[in-house]
């Protein structure tokens, strides 16, 4: 809660919400909005301050699908990380509409279409799947249906049925625009990546296992090699090179996506008002939590995910792990360097 409220003060944003899951077990350990309220204190309390945001707003999930795209390419057999996908000249036209890149980066393997979350690289994967495989996938992540927790207000979303997508919606679905999400929903599909390709069921109250029982079983998304070829490509969107540099954390390794998309306004998009967010996961090899942080309308200079959210992210990544006492597995020093690292500009 600190930290997202520094990020959202810091930012000069209209609010914001972070989720943190428990991969091992299924639990919510933490789930907080800004601003919020004091239960002790009710004066000048409006409905704006006692929603949920994170379970009770959605929004377009842009980028932060790109990741799913990938898996299930390399799940059908069409590609597998290091497939070439040619990217230039920075743009793509499907049906008369143009799809592009914050600039051009000509040929990019399937990994570096994640770490430099390339919009034409993501669509020309989508392009060869039947939009039945790409709704298949979203609907087993839980898009589009009412989360299975004990929470009022917490929303479906929107994934409208696959038979009426057209060409260019398909595309625009690729990359996180025409469904929506709620932040709650983004961070549950992420267990799946983290948890080798199981969805996990999620619970809001704290159960302990008795000695020597299985968790509750998760719903099988992607085959084990697959979801730990999607995490080597959130690491490198989260390092050098990638969207998101500063959510490395110290004495942890990360992995994770930045999500940045212009806010709908009536019947078309804001011009100037964003969202920024990221979800990842840490440690990138055996992931212990998932973390989603979103910020709503950042308006003091920055508002891409990887500078806005980013750093909230890590910043709990390191304090969250501290506290549940996970050794750390890089070495601290090297890698304060990683701070100053200019980050790729995000297409989206």
């Amino acid at each position: 809660y600190q930290k997202l409220r520094d990020a959202v003060l810091a930012n000069k944003a209209k609010a914001g919400s972070v989720v943190v899951l428990d991969v091992q077990t299924g639990e919510v350990l933490a789930l907080a909005n800004y601003p919020s309220y004091s239960p002790g204190d009710r004066r000048n309390l409006n409905r704006e301050q006692m929603r949920n945001r994170a379970l009770t707003d959605s929004f377009e999930p842009g980028s932060t699908m790109k990741p799913f795209i990938a898996g299930l390419a390399m799940e059908t057999g069409r590609v597998t990380p290091s497939t070439v996908i040619q990217t230039a000249p920075g743009y793509i036209t499907i049906t008369g509409s143009k799809i592009s890149d914050a600039h051009p980066h000509g040929p990019l393997t399937v990994a570096e279409v994640i770490q430099k979350s390339s919009n034409v690289g993501t669509t020309k994967m989508a392009m060869q799947m039947q939009p039945r495989e790409m709704w298949e996938l979203y609907t087993e992540l839980g898009f589009g249906q009412k989360p299975q927790i004990p929470f009022p207000g917490a929303v479906t979303g929107r994934l409208r049925p696959y038979k009426t997508w057209r060409p260019i919606e398909q595309a625009t679905m690729s990359y996180g625009y025409g469904l929506s999400v709620s932040l709650f929903q983004l961070a549950r599909a992420y267990t799946a990546l983290a948890n080798d390709g199981e969805l996990l069921p999620l619970s809001l109250t704290h159960g302990e296992l008795p000695e020597g029982a299985a968790r509750p079983a998760g719903l099988r998304v992607l085959s084990p090699n697959v979801a730990r070829e999607v995490r080597k490509m959130l690491q490198l969107a989260a390092g050098p090179g990638g969207t998101a540099p500063k959510a490395q954390a110290i004495g942890y390794s990360v992995g994770g996506k930045t999500g940045t998309a212009h806010k709908q306004e009536g019947k078309g998009y804001a011009e100037k008002k964003y969202r920024a967010w990221f979800v990842g996961m840490a440690p990138i090899d055996h992931p212990r939590i998932v973390v989603a942080v979103m910020v709503d309308e950042p308006s003091n200079g920055k508002y891409f995910g990887g500078d806005v959210a980013a750093p909230v992210f890590a910043q709990v990544v390191q304090q969250t792990l501290r506290t549940m006492g996970v050794p750390p597995d890089l070495e601290v020093r090297p890698q304060i360097v990683a701070r100053a690292l200019r980050a790729e500009e995000e297409s989206f």
